[in-house]
């Protein structure tokens, strides 16, 4: 198991968990959304690309967590990978990135994601209105707040 910087060489596997991915944070959703590949979703890839990307690796890409100063703006795992541990190894090395409070952002319906934030301390501080793939998403703002002494 390693974590490591993103590179261009990565690319492709990124855009592969992300398609895999993407809709099972919508799944909770009572309508149904069609995926938008990050490719052509040129708002959220441009978030990701001024982002600092990790990816975590076995050999091939499992999963990756993207970093913009203090906001963790993607945590994917490849589905065939998930409940290994490989997600709370992102975001902990997100986290340890980071000194001071953290946001993300999380549809509101994603309980499991909520309570895989809740227990690291991340509190639901806002509920906005969003988009994806023109589709309105009710979608909360989660903050982890960190008191340095």
């Amino acid at each position: 198991m390693k974590i490591r910087q993103y590179n261009e060489n990565d690319y492709s596997m990124i855009l592969d968990i992300y398609s895999k991915s993407k809709l099972d944070e919508l799944r909770f959703e009572e309508k149904n959304f069609e995926l938008l590949p990050l490719e052509y979703d040129y708002k959220r890839l441009a978030q990701l690309q001024e982002s600092d990307i990790y990816v975590y690796e076995t050999g091939k890409i499992l999963g990756y967590g993207a970093l913009f100063k203090s906001e963790v703006r993607a945590l994917f795992v490849y589905p065939g990978s998930r409940r290994q541990g490989i997600g709370k190894c992102l975001l902990e090395y997100l986290l340890s990135k980071v000194t001071g409070s953290v946001s993300l952002y999380v549809a509101k319906s994603n309980l499991p994601a909520k309570s895989f934030y809740n227990n690291y301390g991340f509190k639901v501080v806002e509920e906005f209105k969003t988009t994806y793939n023109g589709k309105d998403v009710l979608a909360n703002k989660m903050v982890r707040t960190i008191y340095n002494s």
